[in-house]
Order: C-alpha cells, then structure tokens, then sequence
C-alpha cells in the first residue's frame, strides 16, 4: 500500500466525534474516546501465573460515528520496549437490539470475542458473549471517570454458573 492510500483508509476509517443520529447512545463507549496507559495482568491459564506489563489502549469513533473502536497495545516479542497492536475490539449500537454489539478481533493470538452490551451496569458497562472456544465470557469496564478505568474479564467454565478472573487491566488517561 501507499502512504496515500494508508492515509485515506485511516481518514475513511476514523472519525472525528459520534454520529448526529445517536449522540447520546454513543457516549456510552465514546466517553473512553481516548489514549489510556493501560496497567495489565493476565491469567495463564495452564500455569496459574500472573503475567504483568504496562501498554497503551486507544479508542476512536470509526464508521462514520456510528461505532467506537480501540487497538490495544502490548510489548513486541522481540523487542520488549517496543509495542505492537495485540488487536482490536469494534463496538456498534444496534437500535433493533437495543444493545451494543462488540467484537474482540485478536490477531496476534487468534482469539475471536463476541458479546453484547446492554447498557450501564453498577458502577459501569457490562458485556456478556463467548470466546473463541466456546466458553461464555463477561468484561466489565467499572469505575469510570474521565480519567480512569477498571477493565475485568471473567471467563465461566460451567455455563454461567461460576466465573474465574482472567484478565485486569486499570487504565489511566494519558490523551
């Protein structure tokens, strides 16, 4: 690709606020419109151990207002202090559901998330799905100001019935 054509997709992709239709449905994930240094621990799984590191989440309005897109960052492989786009999660309303459709695009692992979300939820926004095995996931974004996050993602091995922490990630504006 050129860097013309980089620049028109990235012009045609990225937004400048939320769509006239729904300005106010939009705020939901577009008060995290944004750069956040983003303070993450993750569960592996078949180890039991805690890995930590420190990256940068961007969201943006895409699609002409009418969605809110992040691309989360995380240290490169081969060169730690280097970071790379892990992926990224594209976050629509859907006004014949009533509820925002979300899906978790994980290029570097191969991992697919799909969940909706339906709105506030305590002291945030709650998203429920499944993920790339099947397995039903929730992430909650809680305690939100302007400039600070909590993200949590659970993951349920028996259908809902219980729910283990896998992911955390406290956010903090830096943009």
């Amino acid at each position: 690709m050129s860097e013309t054509t980089d620049a028109a997709f990235a012009q045609a992709l990225i937004a400048t606020g939320p769509t006239a239709a729904r300005p106010q449905r939009m705020q939901l994930f577009g008060q995290l419109v944004g750069s956040w240094r983003a303070d993450c621990r993750f569960l592996d799984e078949e180890s039991g151990a805690w890995s930590e590191f420190t990256t940068e989440w961007i969201f943006a309005y895409t699609l002409g207002g009418r969605a809110v897109q992040d691309v989360l960052l995380a240290p490169s492989p081969s060169d730690p202090s280097a970071a790379e786009a892990k992926g990224t999660t594209v976050r629509v309303y859907d006004p014949v559901l009533g509820a925002w459709r979300v899906s978790w695009f994980g290029a570097v692992a191969g991992d697919f998330c799909t969940l909706v979300a339906s709105g506030h939820h305590r002291d945030g926004i709650r998203q429920d799905g499944t993920q790339t095995d099947g397995r039903p996931i929730r992430w909650n974004f809680s305690r939100i100001t302007g400039d600070a996050f909590d993200w949590d993602g659970w993951v349920s091995d028996d259908e809902g019935r219980t729910w283990w922490l896998e992911q955390h990630i406290h956010a903090t504006r830096t943009g």
